[in-house]
């Protein structure tokens, strides 16, 4: 017999009206609740290449961050059915797995920010890699959130036996004693942060400029604004590609209505806006899949675009073995 919508709600009554509940206690084991959040991992094939999404955690990112309007704040929140604040943006990190190699795209913020972060290597413990086992560690760019887990508390290199790629940009901003007398006091630790990281890696330390092919199967793809050498990384196996564009968005219920809108520690906010809005358009119009370290974890997706009006689509789930 055809289920329709009247005799399906029969069907429901039926099995509801014969349905005994035992009502001893112990008929449910009873579980403790968790202590500890579960490591956040997902894995996705791009062709023959195996992505996998690892969850570092999460900070705070008030609307007054984006100087967003109060009022048109509260609005977009509210279409995504989410509170007003404290607003909670996720940071993503890929382990990128090259045949025999593996790179990791950013290393996650370590315990800079809190213990709301920090959690990348318990991701990669549960997919059973070693900080040792990493052969390249490529940064999007060098702000605390993104380069702070490639060093330990002592300032020595986790990933011991990767190559650390930073593009040329960012290292030479960084590394720019007139950039950091002219950045607000809050913004001075990014410099030192920053520094530390590629001392601990000077000996295996490579810079990359503009478009530049890694590993032969990875392109780079300069997104300068956020940062003067914020980059992302652009993979393709096959008729499948990936673009993980690192942090061309910070709220998703934010800027994807207002490309306009970007945090205060943009380097240059102009043109990190005009990064966002080429970069919005390129994956609309190429369908290209999406991966973002601020984008809901596990950041993967399309961009839909009406008229310059776009929304983020989150991809279809895949099972991966």
């Amino acid at each position: 017999m055809p289920i329709s919508r009247r005799n399906l709600f029969a069907v429901s009554a039926g099995l509801a009206s014969i349905a005994v509940l035992p009502d001893s206690p112990g008929a449910f084991a009873s579980v403790p609740a968790a202590k500890t959040p579960v490591p956040g991992v997902i894995r996705r094939k791009v062709g023959k290449i195996e992505v996998t999404a690892l969850l570092d955690g999460y900070m705070e990112m008030s609307a007054a961050l984006f100087k967003a309007p109060q009022e048109e704040a509260a609005r977009l929140a509210r279409e995504q059915f989410q509170p007003a604040s404290p607003r909670l943006s996720p940071v993503n990190a890929y382990l990128i797995k090259l045949g025999d190699r593996l790179m990791l795209i950013d290393t996650g913020a370590a315990n800079l920010f809190g213990p709301t972060l920090g959690k990348v290597p318990q991701a990669l413990a549960t997919v059973g890699v070693k900080p040792e086992q990493i052969d390249a560690v490529l940064l999007t760019h060098m702000h605390p959130d993104h380069v702070g887990g490639a060093i330990d508390q002592h300032g020595k290199a986790v990933y011991s036996n990767a190559e650390l790629i930073v593009s040329e940009a960012d290292f030479r901003y960084w590394h720019d004693d007139a950039a950091l007398g002219q950045a607000p006091a809050a913004f001075k630790p990014f410099f030192s942060g920053a520094r530390a990281v590629t001392s601990a890696y000077q000996k295996r330390l490579t810079q990359f400029s503009g478009e530049t092919e890694v590993f032969g199967e990875l392109r780079t793809a300069p997104l300068p604004g956020h940062t003067p050498g914020h980059s992302g990384v652009v993979l393709h196996s096959g008729d499948d590609a990936l673009f993980i564009w690192a942090d061309i968005v910070h709220h998703a219920a934010f800027q994807f209505a207002h490309p306009e809108w970007g945090p205060a520690f943009d380097v240059d906010a102009n043109q990190a806006a005009a990064s966002r809005k080429r970069a919005f358009d390129q994956a609309a119009y190429d369908r290209i899949l999406i991966a973002g370290m601020h984008i809901p974890f596990p950041g993967f997706g399309h961009i839909a675009s009406d008229n310059g009006k776009y929304r983020f689509v989150p991809a279809e789930w895949q099972y991966v073995l």
